[in-house]
């Protein structure tokens, strides 16, 4: 192990200098840094000698000679009430406190929903750590609108922060889906990441894109192959097929009440059939738009439906695992599958 608990270290990116607290794993650490404990990857910090040796003296920069204001030319401003229609996006925008050494740290961020597009959303919110719903709200957003959602600890960070949207239209139009789900999920590494490009750019927060433009509804390419459109099939063309699927979604029931009106005149057999072709369908659709993870709703019964679709999954090379564990949400009713590309 390179770091003992006590040695001295430097933050690579901020120039900070601190100590090694606590042997976390053979990756990370927790270090302390102006009072302030955080774990840190052993590629984010290094011993502070080098740093103390190589450091110039400051030189106090030449004082700009004195420019009058009868030489100053007048700006041009340019007014304009354009609109840039750029998406919708998940904004965080850090709050800064002053620590007992007087340094401007990081205390919570406030998440804002950004609207920068030409219509007006529904949508459903959900912020979890850990896969566990920790704040939910529903609501509408205005076109070229902010919508202010909560705030979040900066501590939190390392708890696996997620934040979950259901988008859908408050004017339905026909040629637009009726809903869209979309998510991000932060990692500590990649925000601190964010937060140091933030600071170096002076922008006020930092930005992830949820979608630039609300998804169209799935049409039927009108082509000469009314034989294979009397089976049931959809025909796209070749390099159009992606862009013409439906949005996959996060969450599928498979509740035969979902699924069928009739379900109560069918037998075990094709109810199962039902379930799993479902089943298949929306884990394609997840594969095609590469998502993460989807939860899958089976319910507890007699495991039969459980298990078929266990099995299923173990023969699948596009899961990485899978986990059937008690939710709140849905007690040991549902699993959720997690893919690799």
């Amino acid at each position: 192990m390179k770091y003992q608990i006590g040695d001295e270290i430097i933050v690579l990116h901020t120039n900070e200098e601190g100590k090694v607290v606590e042997i976390i794993n053979d990756k990370m650490i927790l270090i302390e840094v102006k009072g302030v404990k955080f774990p840190a990857y052993m590629d984010q910090i290094d011993f502070p000698y080098f740093y103390r040796f190589t450091k110039k003296k400051t030189i106090e920069a030449k004082k700009p000679a004195k420019n009058f204001i009868d030489n100053i030319p007048k700006e041009k401003i340019n007014k304009t009430n354009t609109k840039i229609a750029d998406g919708v996006w998940l904004s965080l925008i850090p709050k800064f406190t002053l620590d007992e050494f007087n340094d401007e740290i990081i205390e919570f961020f406030k998440i804002h929903l950004i609207n920068r597009t030409h219509h007006t959303y529904h949508f459903v919110y959900q912020q979890q750590f850990f896969n566990t719903t920790e704040f939910e709200i529903k609501n509408e957003i205005l076109s070229f609108h902010d919508f202010y959602l909560h705030d979040i600890p900066f501590a939190s960070i390392n708890d696996s922060p997620s934040f979950h949207f259901t988008f859908s239209l408050l004017k339905e139009e026909k040629n637009k889906t009726p809903f869209y789900e979309t998510n991000v999920k932060l990692k500590g590494k990649q925000l601190f990441k964010r937060i140091e490009e933030m600071k170096e750019k002076n922008e006020p927060g930092i930005q992830f894109l949820l979608f630039e433009k609300y998804p169209e509804k799935v049409i039927d390419d009108k082509f000469e192959v009314s034989s294979l459109i009397a089976k049931g099939y959809k025909v796209y063309e070749a390099n159009k097929i992606k862009q013409n699927l439906p949005p996959a979604r996060e969450v599928i029931d498979l509740h035969m009440d979902k699924l069928s009106d009739n379900w109560q005149n069918m037998s075990n057999f094709e109810i199962l059939n039902m379930q799993l072709a479902e089943f298949s369908k929306w884990y394609e659709l997840a594969i095609a738009h590469q998502r993460q993870n989807l939860i899958i709703i089976h319910g507890v019964g007699s495991g039969k439906l459980k298990d078929e679709i266990h099995d299923i999954l173990k023969t699948k090379k596009e899961v990485r695992y899978f986990i059937n564990q008690y939710d709140h949400r849905f007690g040991y009713g549902a699993t959720e599958i997690f893919f690799q590309y």
